[in-house]
């Protein structure tokens, strides 16, 4: 058996309410309800072993958890959010791209339908509604999304610079995000990142020929060395701003130790993988054969992650800081994110969605910049995606961490990677126990 696939043995749900992790001489008790972490000695782990094994419908893990006076809240985070205030807005200001990846979930860029684009009126309405919704000394985000957002690049900085000033003028903390393919950035741009403190994620899917098999031109010349070109100077630059690498891991590209090392040594601030799990083309579309690779992958870039950090190396990889992050936080949350909620996708016609992956879909749609969100539809939305209303969820210790997965990717395919999430989280929980005694100034960092 594979390391992949005896974590995912070992990661398998024996109970909702608690999941045992053991490694060398350790054990670790996860308790779902407030994401919870515990060391736990022998005699313990051996007494919750024997309850998890037995056939009695859970009593005896019940029984236990009583006499440790840790019995999960059964009402937590069952309601739906009372506050549902847009505080997030992604604008898809271009609807099209210059290149022609086949994975696209926008296809293409345009979603289906003709290639199009916003305009400052529409871009200055959404960035109203967001900043009316927003009270004084609150947090906010504006993020540019697409297509390609730089195919819009005048709404890009005009909606920037507006955005900027009239959260100033209201004493709203706003922040600023675009994902990029990095084909098109000018010295212009890096300008508008680096003084507004944007986040900048490109999309690299390998290196060199891998990633232009991946992501070519829609011509079908190769976009890699175009990248490096331009993004060069803006991680020479970036002072204020963050620049992140974000690979979409196919059928195609699943050697990730060697990416994960060449777009660190570029220089990126931090460099994750998001496994492709709905596409218009299924040959794009991860398997199960594929999620367990990608597993095996994942784990060695995890076990690199471990061993420099204790070395005192900083080595950025995203997925396993966001993972350890959300442990050390004790994150239990009904959503896996915002959308929908407190985060909308605004169209280039200035349509909203329940994000930016919903752009023009009737399944998603949340109202418009006229008439303002559809509360009815928001709230049929919340209640359809709690955690709680999603079947072969509610049996599993780690529906608070994963809360479901993407909501589009789910309403689309379904839950193909549910092994793969579960292995991925025992182990980061199992490094989170392994670092904290090796580092634990590294884990109070990582809260930061």
């Amino acid at each position: 058996m594979g390391i992949a696939s005896a974590t995912i043995d070992a990661a398998r749900p024996r109970s909702r309410d608690v999941h045992l992790l053991k490694w060398r001489d350790a054990t670790q008790l996860f308790l779902p309800d407030g994401s919870q972490l515990f060391d736990i000695d022998q005699e313990l782990a051996e007494a919750l072993t024997r309850a998890l094994e037995s056939d009695d419908g859970g009593g005896a893990v019940e029984k236990l958890l009583a006499e440790l006076d840790v019995l999960p809240v059964s009402d937590r985070c069952s309601s739906l959010p009372e506050d549902r205030r847009v505080r997030s807005l992604s604008l898809a200001v271009a609807q099209s791209c210059n290149l022609g990846c086949s994975y696209c979930y926008a296809q293409g860029g345009a979603f289906g339908s003709a290639p199009k684009g916003m305009n400052l009126e529409t871009a200055r309405a959404a960035i109203e509604l967001m900043l009316r919704e927003t009270e004084p000394g609150e947090r906010a985000n504006l993020a540019f999304l697409g297509g390609e957002p730089l195919m819009g690049r005048d709404i890009v900085h005009g909606a920037t610079i507006y955005a900027a000033r009239r959260a100033s003028e209201r004493g709203i903390k706003l922040s600023f995000s675009i994902t990029t393919n990095g084909t098109l950035i000018t010295e212009r741009d890096i300008e508008l990142f680096d003084t507004h403190g944007f986040a900048v994620t490109v999309s690299l899917d390998g290196i060199g020929a891998e990633h232009d098999r991946q992501r070519p031109f829609k011509g079908g010349r190769g976009s890699y060395v175009r990248i490096l070109e331009r993004i060069a100077p803006l991680l020479q630059r970036a002072h204020l701003c963050q620049v992140s690498a974000r690979v979409t891991v196919t059928p195609r590209n699943l050697d990730l130790s060697p990416m994960l090392d060449e777009f660190i040594d570029l220089g990126f601030h931090s460099v994750g993988f998001s496994p492709m799990l709905s596409a218009p083309d299924a040959g794009n579309e991860m398997q199960y054969n594929h999620l367990i690779e990608m597993l095996e992958q994942m784990l060695a870039c995890g076990r690199a992650f471990e061993a420099r950090t204790i070395d005192g190396e900083r080595y950025p990889f995203l997925n396993m800081l966001n993972g350890l992050r959300e442990i050390h936080r004790g994150t239990h949350r009904p959503y896996p994110c915002g959308a929908g909620a407190g985060y909308l996708g605004v169209s280039a016609d200035g349509e909203l969605a329940a994000c930016h992956r919903f752009i023009d879909a009737p399944e998603g749609a949340m109202g418009n910049l006229a008439d303002g969100v559809d509360r009815v539809k928001q709230t049929a939305w919340l209640q359809a995606r709690h955690i709680h209303a999603q079947p072969g969820c509610r049996s599993c210790w780690a529906r608070y961490l994963c809360s479901g997965g993407c909501h589009h990717e789910t309403l689309s395919r379904g839950r193909p990677a549910c092994d793969f999430i579960r292995g991925w989280l025992h182990y980061v929980i199992g490094a989170y126990g392994r670092l904290a005694r090796a580092r634990p100034d590294f884990v109070d960092q990582i809260a930061r």
